[in-house]
């Protein structure tokens, strides 16, 4: 569970001047942040440890001034959980692909649909690293998913690297729900065979991001590829070429890529100006095209809200399940309320909270209170408020295992990109 081998079991207890609280579930507490912790922790690879908000002002988006604390036993249930959410996802993608019901994700265009359906069933063959679970949970009740972000997840430095530095700082001898490194460097082993030979894997990120997250991201996994001993390069999406001789990707020296990491959501790869391209040379484990993508085709299966009332039909009253819809909300907009959820919104863009019995919004939904775009109905499940903020978990899967924990909070019931990241400890 954690990156040291340490077991929260028989760990020592934190320093006597800052012990927490014990407890028996999930609690928040205040603590005087350290001296110098921007620095700190900027050196530990998180480039924006603060976060400009709409007014203009610089706000922490990395935040020690509180942490969260659990126990090892609801840390063990939770993990749990998350191995079950997972197994459950990849079944309803199995049954996305055997019942032909990509168009209920958008999927619409035959060749896509034909490279999704042809990775799927070559999935052995194709290197997937990792995904991130946002739950709803509060310590009281049965974590609640909220949505699966299995293609192109954020958060990931801080969760692994930053947070376990703070615990080790602060509190010494104490555990954390942190794998993430230890897993990520052996998913890259395991699956360096899968990999083409004689080229690099290149790690790519979009150079529209202005924040600096997806860079950060990307240099983070790739410093993690070359410690399980692969052999590694770097380019910007805006920067892959095609070669018209060739008929192949190629990055500005003109040498092939065959392999490429890419944080790049596979709706945009699939319908930019070169979809065709990439369609075309799409290497889905038979050998038979020239670029492998990680992560693969068959993510768009996972990455895509209509996952959610996919798994409400095919598990209906889970406990760790929220009733959720693609044809309207039904039965949610009259009693829990619900909230719209484009398909392949991110970051909280395009999410509107309906309370119970309330007007859809102007401009928002048709009179029926289904929105002209295409969007998943999930039933209102506000998040928890420890202190007045509105919490949610990211729970990190890598390969097909449980990996670690990253805690984010809003002042507001969407998680947007002026979310808060705390850490956590394990007592």
């Amino acid at each position: 569970m954690s990156t040291a081998g340490a077991s929260a079991a028989t760990a020592a207890a934190p320093a006597a001047d800052e012990e927490p609280h014990r407890t028996r579930r999930m609690e928040r507490h205040t603590i005087e942040p350290r001296p110098g912790w921007q620095q700190t922790v900027e050196e530990q690879g998180l480039v924006y440890p603060l976060t400009r908000h709409p007014d203009g002002t610089l706000r922490p988006y990395w935040d020690e001034s509180a942490y969260y604390s659990f126990t090892l036993a609801e840390v063990e249930a939770l993990e749990e959980v998350v191995e079950e959410l997972h197994r459950m996802c990849l079944a309803a993608a199995e049954h996305l692909v055997s019942e032909n019901r990509l168009a209920d994700l958008g999927i619409t265009d035959p060749r896509v649909a034909e490279a999704v359906t042809e990775a799927w069933h070559r999935r052995a063959e194709l290197p997937s690293v990792y995904g991130r679970f946002d739950l709803r949970y509060d310590g009281t009740g049965p974590a609640k998913l909220l949505e699966y972000n299995a293609d192109t997840p954020t958060s990931l430095v801080e969760a692994a690297s930053p947070q376990w530095f703070w615990m080790e700082e602060r509190f010494p001898g104490a555990d954390q729900w942190n794998s993430l490194h230890e897993r990520l460097v052996d998913a890259w082993r395991k699956q360096a065979p899968l990999l083409p030979p004689g080229s690099p894997l290149y790690f790519a990120h979009s150079t529209a991001d202005e924040l600096g997250e997806d860079l950060m991201t990307v240099a983070y996994l790739k410093e993690t590829a070359e410690q399980a001993g692969l052999d590694t390069a770097w380019i910007p999406m805006e920067d892959i070429g095609w070669d018209r001789l060739s008929g192949r990707f190629v990055d500005h020296q003109l040498r092939f890529i065959r392999s490429c990491f890419k944080l790049y959501p596979w709706e945009w790869l699939t319908t930019d100006r070169f979809a065709g391209h990439v369609l075309d040379t799409l290497d889905n484990g038979g050998g038979t095209g020239t670029t492998l993508w990680i992560e693969p085709a068959w993510k768009m299966l996972l990455s895509n809200k209509a996952l959610l009332a996919v798994l409400w039909e095919l598990y209906p009253g889970h406990p760790n399940l929220l009733p959720a819809y693609l044809d309207g909300p039904r039965e949610l907009a009259g009693t829990t309320g619900y909230v719209a959820k484009p398909l392949l919104g991110r970051e909280g863009a395009g999410v509107t909270v309906h309370e119970p019995g309330a007007a859809p919004a102007v401009n928002e939904a048709k009179p029926s209170g289904t929105r002209e775009e295409p969007c998943c109905y999930q039933e209102l499940a506000p998040l928890p408020a420890f202190d007045g903020n509105h919490v949610v978990l990211g729970a990190w899967v890598v390969e097909n295992e449980s990996a670690g924990l990253g805690i984010r909070e809003s002042s507001g019931l969407i998680t947007d990109e002026y979310a808060r990241f705390l850490p956590h400890v394990i007592l």
